[in-house]
């Protein structure tokens, strides 16, 4: 543990951003499971809400613009085929 102010608020601010990063790549990864899973004319709702839902993710950092570019692709690809 650090004896120094500056040092003890990184820590706190560093594990207050991990916990919402963490939230954010789980909340991903489940809408790209529920798009990927999805059947029928549910298909194109869920594949939508995974779209935003990288977009809101390469928006906020969590992935590389071009891991976004990359995965909603694939979700068009799916909707399409």
């Amino acid at each position: 543990m650090p004896n120094i102010k500056q040092a003890k608020k990184r820590v706190k601010v560093n594990q207050a951003k991990a916990a919402r990063n963490k939230a954010g790549k789980s909340a991903l990864k489940t809408a790209l499971k529920k798009a990927k899973a999805a059947e029928g004319e549910n298909k194109q709702a869920l594949v939508q809400a995974a779209i935003q839902s990288v977009d809101k993710a390469a928006a906020k950092g969590l992935l590389h613009k071009n891991n976004a570019a990359r995965k909603k692709s694939a979700l068009a690809k799916s909707l399409n085929a």
